[in-house]
């Protein structure tokens, strides 16, 4: 088991430290506006896990992702991603839907890559646009370059299709539990706690009991 407290300590220090290195320059501060911002996710994620509130932190971590995207490269969809996926976390739905409006004004939903398809079916699934979010979600299931359990369990909550939602959202848990490397080191199933927080909204949530879930 995770120790927690220790992990939030060194989350919160890694974004203290971002601060003093902001910099000058526009790619310095994108940058470090970055991992401002995976340090605050860290840190809201052990909070959740510890059944605390971890709203302050996961607010942080959208504000800095967003905040960081001015600058970044073209293609930097992880970061409405990001910014979506704490909110919704946070149970800011305002925040989401505000997050999701930018990434589709970004051009999420006309994206080549699948990632930018993600964010348009994340975006649309925040805004209840169950006919977009089923579009978007099935252009990024039938791909070889992205997980396709993740788009199987976007779209089958679009469908309201329970069972088949909950065979995705369990396989999305099991890649989970089977892999060594999580964004700042911070073993949580993220993306499985976003995806039921959005079933949820449908009464659809699975029963799902893990270790790297709260």
């Amino acid at each position: 088991m995770a120790d927690w407290a220790a992990l939030f300590e060194r989350e919160t220090s890694r974004y203290r430290d971002g601060e003093t290195r902001l910099g000058d320059g526009s790619d310095e501060r994108q940058r470090q506006l970055t991992r401002m911002g995976n340090a605050a996710w860290g840190a809201g994620l052990c909070r959740l896990m510890q059944g605390e509130d971890a709203r302050e932190w996961l607010g942080r971590a959208a504000e800095r992702w967003r905040e960081s995207y001015t600058d970044a490269p073209p293609g930097s969809w992880g970061r409405p991603i990001g910014a979506i996926k704490a909110l919704v976390l946070a149970g800011d739905w305002k925040g989401a839907a505000d997050a999701g409006r930018w990434a589709l004004a970004e051009g999420a939903a006309e994206a080549e890559s699948p990632i930018g398809r993600y964010a348009a079916a994340l975006a649309y699934s925040v805004l209840g646009d169950r006919r977009q979010a089923r579009i978007h979600a099935d252009a990024i299931r039938i791909r070889d370059d992205f997980p396709p359990d993740v788009g199987d369990a976007l779209a089958m909550i679009a469908a309201e299709d329970v069972v088949g939602y909950t065979e995705a959202v369990e396989s999305v848990l099991a890649s989970f539990e089977t892999r060594d490397a999580f964004l700042e080191d911070v073993p949580v199933a993220d993306t499985v706690m976003v995806l039921q927080v959005l079933a949820a909204r449908r009464n659809m949530a699975a029963d799902l009991t893990s270790d790297l879930l709260p």
